[in-house]
């Protein structure tokens, strides 16, 4: 279809209005996602520097915990979608009532892992004998919201396969509202300490947990869905996450060979590290934002076997992705002298960030365009692919990145390779994938 066409020119217009109307309420609840740990932080933060380093460790550890279990979301979503774009929205529900099962029996076998092993993985996570106690506290108590928050993972693929971004918005909202007010009446007006500060957080995270449930199992009532646990679909939930799960912790292997080779650089390389990475996550959110709405739309696509509107889709998220990327990085370099004294002072920490977000600045459109492939094939169901591809991605970035002090590169040269490198080779390999067209599977259910 010629995009110059009238034709052409209103299923564009389609598109950008699908866009916009998933990926904006996305992008607020993504980003109400981590004002969690924020309010925590400012609030124990008052109590004293070891009950703040104890919190530290222990929302660490339970982060890691959490995001290990993001394929909940992932595979949801494209499960849903393919569902929902075939036109039976029954049995839509009903997948994502498997996910929401499979996220309370992973989240009850958590619990049963991290309560006794709690003070064992605060002490391996390096707490001092002052902070550890109260990491302890935090993380016991705290473990017991794990199964609302990977509910919520679920639940939210649930309501995104299902094309509603704004009810994840609300939630999300109302849960921060609700975990700050809670926080604040327990730690100080209750005289609970950081057991309080855990206590609100959970409560919070529960009754996040209590709406979903109650938006999904109305839905699933509505239209006829069974509530009762089905064994294959739970299983049949757990097969499609697992590539995503080795996806995830390639991931995460990145980034933790990043910082360990930043610690070794000095502590200047370290702070500025943190410092960028922190910025690297908050730009990560806004192109994410675009990568939900490509699971959703390419999955009700392709649910639909419309494979000439995905691949069409497609093309128009990655001009969106090349963009955003654009945009953010133009902002990055511009507002980079407003943005480092927010962090330090330090001349030291901030000679070394001057180079280095830059080189994040420059790399944003490509940046852009890997997390809408990611997305893209994300919503096709492509679990197994994405899982290689992020190996082969670790393979190539953790030789390269482990030699950058022994061949005498500084931090700058560290961020070429997890900007350049690592991000360069996921654009190659999630590219080649997505011109192939072999994620294009229809169906409401991929084979």
């Amino acid at each position: 279809m010629n995009p110059a066409s009238p034709t052409g020119r209103t299923a564009v217009r389609r598109h950008d209005r699908e866009i916009i109307a998933l990926a904006l309420p996305a992008f607020g609840a993504l980003v109400a996602e981590p004002l969690f740990v924020m309010a925590d932080s400012a609030i124990v933060g008052h109590l004293g520097t070891p009950q703040l380093a104890g919190l530290g460790v222990a929302a660490a550890l339970l982060q890691t915990g959490v995001n290990i279990f993001v394929f909940l979301a992932y595979a949801t979503t494209a499960a849903v979608a393919r569902r929902l774009g075939a036109g039976d929205l029954p049995a839509a529900l009903r997948q994502g009532l498997d996910g929401i099962w499979l996220a309370l029996i992973l989240g009850a076998l958590v619990i049963a892992t991290v309560v006794p092993t709690a003070p064992w993985l605060v002490d391996a996570f390096g707490a001092s004998a002052t902070a550890a106690p109260y990491g302890t506290t935090y993380l016991r108590i705290s473990a017991l919201g794990i199964p609302a928050m990977l509910v919520v993972l679920a639940a939210t693929g649930v309501l995104r396969g299902l094309q509603d971004t704004k009810t994840p918005l609300y939630v999300a909202v109302g849960g921060f509202s609700a975990n700050a007010a809670l926080n604040a009446l327990l730690v100080y007006g209750a005289g609970l300490g950081i057991a309080g500060s855990a206590w609100g957080t959970v409560l919070a995270q529960w009754g996040m947990a209590a709406v979903y449930l109650t938006v999904v199992v109305r839905a699933a009532r509505r239209h006829g869905a069974t509530l009762r646990p089905d064994l294959a679909g739970i299983r049949a939930s757990g097969r499609a996450g697992v590539p995503l799960l080795v996806r995830t912790l390639s991931l995460r292997a990145v980034l933790m060979i990043a910082t360990a080779v930043a610690a070794r650089l000095g502590d200047a390389d370290i702070a500025a590290h943190q410092i960028t990475l922190t910025l690297w996550s908050l730009l990560a959110f806004a192109l994410d934002a675009i990568a939900i709405a490509g699971q959703a739309i390419i999955g009700r696509y392709l649910g639909a076997s419309d494979v000439a509107g995905a691949k069409a889709a497609c093309r128009r998220m990655v001009l969106w992705g090349v963009v955003s990327g654009a945009v953010l990085g133009a902002l990055v370099a511009l507002v980079r002298p407003l943005f480092m004294p927010i962090f330090t002072t330090d001349q030291s920490v901030i000679d070394q960030l001057t180079p280095v977000l830059l080189v994040v600045a420059v790399t944003q459109p490509i940046a852009g365009v890997v997390f809408v492939l990611d997305g893209v094939l994300m919503g096709a169901g492509d679990g197994p692919y994405l899982a290689g591809a992020m190996l082969v991605t670790l393979a190539a970035f953790a030789p390269v990145a482990l030699a950058v002090p022994a061949l005498g590169g500084g931090l700058t040269a560290l961020w070429w390779t997890i900007a350049g490198l690592m991000m360069g080779t996921r654009l190659v390999t999630l590219a080649l994938r997505a011109r192939s067209g072999r994620w294009a599977v229809t169906g409401a259910v991929r084979a």
